[in-house]
């Protein structure tokens, strides 16, 4: 399961108390006066992020803000929120990144640079950075939420229980917590513990998004595709901008083979999040099973996306295996297969599921005789 704290967030984060009637608060200990000029970008920068219709304008702003003072870390921030809700992982990292280093003690920042390093499945760093700002601020909240996130996703269960349990002491009844804390359960196999833990959550907030994702797949594992969808779908009621219900929903729609109403939820989490990983590669499933072989445009638009995803991840194990089952099954090329298959086999862990697969499709791959070269042509021309 993923958050998606930076989406939508800049209305509510126009940085240094950007919203004031006093104007943003830009002067940080340590750090001289900030430039008048570059708040003033910054600030129109901020109003400009608003409209999607002028986002690009909103990145220029920011851009010559930072530029003009690279010590504006409110500038540095509001630029990697703008940039990682477009989709441009990289370079909002890098921006948050430096933003973190001129103000280290500012949580907003160490949360939205933890929750870029996620979506870029980098969770371990995520869980580094996190762990550190948290034991210089234990009453960092937020910042020990996401941590317990990270902790997680990097298969670091008993750390991430521990630290979830530290948010209740602080935050006694919090349902996110409670619902992340079932999460980690479910981690380790204890489905009853989970369900006990939502359930708490639940009679806690009944509006819970979190909650209701984590009752859905908790309802997965017991193998109840039906009543994970209504919990999906009732997550995604209470917090329509959270690209994360949809996905879920898309999976399980993909499973029942319900590829044409997949195609709409994993298009809907791509319209919030353009560049987002998992929903590119579903979107690629199910345009490869709506198409049942025969619609080629589909089978383009599948290549397609798996191919951007690979750009950036190379290494991306659904990418790679859905782009080998793509080639050797949807378009019959059996040998331009195999190095997918190659790439997936060598970076999967042994226990994956799905290597049993790969290895069948790569035998057959590798039974496959490479096409012949094309004959050399015949030296000289016509007499």
């Amino acid at each position: 399961m993923k958050r998606w704290v930076l989406v939508g967030a800049l209305a509510l984060a126009a940085c240094g108390g950007g919203g004031d009637k006093e104007g943003p608060k830009v002067v940080q200990k340590g750090l001289p006066p900030a430039n008048p000029i570059a708040v003033q970008r910054m600030v129109e920068g901020v109003t400009a992020a608003k409209d999607p219709r002028t986002m690009t304008r909103a990145i220029a702003l920011l851009r010559e803000a930072v530029q003009i003072d690279p010590n504006l870390w409110e500038a540095r921030f509001d630029l990697g929120v703008v940039l990682a809700r477009g989709g441009d992982l990289a370079n909002a990292e890098e921006q948050l990144r430096l933003a973190a280093k001129t103000a280290p003690e500012r949580e907003e920042v160490a949360v939205a640079l933890g929750e870029v390093r996620r979506r870029r499945g980098s969770n371990k760093e995520a869980a580094s950075s996190l762990e550190d700002f948290v034991k210089d601020h234990p009453a960092a909240l937020d910042a020990r939420t996401l941590l317990v996130t990270a902790l997680r996703d990097s298969n670091q269960n008993d750390k991430a229980i521990a630290q979830a349990r530290e948010v209740l002491v602080r935050k006694p009844g919090d349902a996110t917590a409670l619902a992340e804390l079932a999460l980690c359960h479910l981690g380790k196999g204890e489905r009853d513990t989970a369900q006990l833990l939502v359930k708490q959550a639940l009679d806690i907030n009944a509006k819970s998004a979190i909650a209701h994702r984590v009752q859905g797949l908790i309802h997965l594992a017991g193998g109840d595709d039906s009543s994970a969808f209504q919990s999906f779908s009732k997550a995604a009621q209470e917090d329509p901008r959270d690209t994360t219900s949809r996905l879920n929903m898309g999976a399980v729609l993909l499973r029942a083979g319900a590829y044409a109403k997949a195609i709409e939820q994993f298009k809907g989490a791509l319209s919030a999040s353009p560049d987002d990983t998992a929903a590119q590669v579903g979107l690629a499933a199910a345009y490869r099973g709506e198409s049942e072989g025969k619609n080629a445009k589909m089978i383009d638009d599948a290549k397609s996306l798996l191919e951007k995803v690979l750009e950036r991840e190379p290494h991306n194990l659904a990418a790679n295996f859905n782009l080998g089952i793509l080639f050797a099954e949807s378009m019959k090329k059996t040998n331009e297969a195999r190095p997918y298959f190659e790439r997936f086999l060598d970076d999967a862990p042994k226990d994956h599921p799905s290597r049993a697969e790969a290895e069948r499709h790569l035998g057959a791959a590798k039974a496959v005789p490479p096409a012949p070269p094309p004959p050399a042509p015949k030296q000289g021309g016509k007499s």
